[in-house]
């Protein structure tokens, strides 16, 4: 831990440097899903997902067509699971501690949504079949039970231009995957290879 002088340690320093909450930044947030906020869930098509285990933290993507994410009912969310890269880090954390994150972001909006709340995985066939997608169906879904709602204000979209398409980077501009995976194994991973059989893999294995 750092030993610097001027480091926050204490909720009363934090709460003086900060000041009070606005109103509105408190009247927000809500327990259940909001008809509003049920607006934004279905709107988006992409939202990522934390959580935390006994190996630590997590964030992960998701992302489907709009209103991949289903709204159950006003306190009970669906999320599937596709196809990854089998790690599931994020389901051995819902295992080890059900306490999840949602942050919703809808390309061309500012606000995104946040809900807070506990997860469990379900296999249930019936259930796997309500998110069909292409003929393949989920690994699981996520059936998460909603305890916290509320929108973040625009500012850090704002301020990051986000949606820009003006500022949006070239691939090209980073190191490929294939070359990231070359020198983090020293070579043990052709990167090259890796490289020229990604987009075919990725069409392959989308679902």
């Amino acid at each position: 831990m750092s030993h610097d002088p001027h480091r926050i340690t204490d909720l009363d320093t934090l709460l003086a440097l900060y000041g009070e909450p606005a109103q509105p930044s408190i009247a927000k947030e809500v327990d259940y899903v909001h008809p509003h906020y049920r607006a934004f869930i279905e709107a988006a098509p992409f939202v990522v997902l934390a959580t935390r285990g006994a190996g630590g933290l997590d964030a992960s993507p998701r992302g489907d067509p709009a209103g991949f994410v289903t709204v159950a009912d006003d306190r009970t969310l669906l999320l599937p699971d596709r196809r990854g890269n089998n790690r599931v880090d994020s389901l051995r954390n819902v295992l080890e501690d059900p306490q999840v994150g949602l942050l919703f972001m809808i390309p061309g909006v500012n606000e995104t949504l946040r809900v807070n709340g506990r997860a469990e995985i379900s296999v249930d066939p019936a259930l796997l079949a309500r998110f069909d997608m292409e003929g393949k169906l989920p690994r699981s879904v996520l059936r998460v039970h909603v305890e916290s709602v509320y929108f973040q204000c625009a500012r850090a979209i704002v301020r990051s231009n986000l949606w820009d398409p003006a500022r949006h980077l070239a691939r090209t501009a980073l190191p490929s995957n294939g070359q990231i995976l070359a020198d983090v194994t020293a070579g043990e991973i052709d990167g090259v290879k890796y490289d020229i059989e990604q987009p075919a893999r990725m069409r392959a294995t989308l679902y």
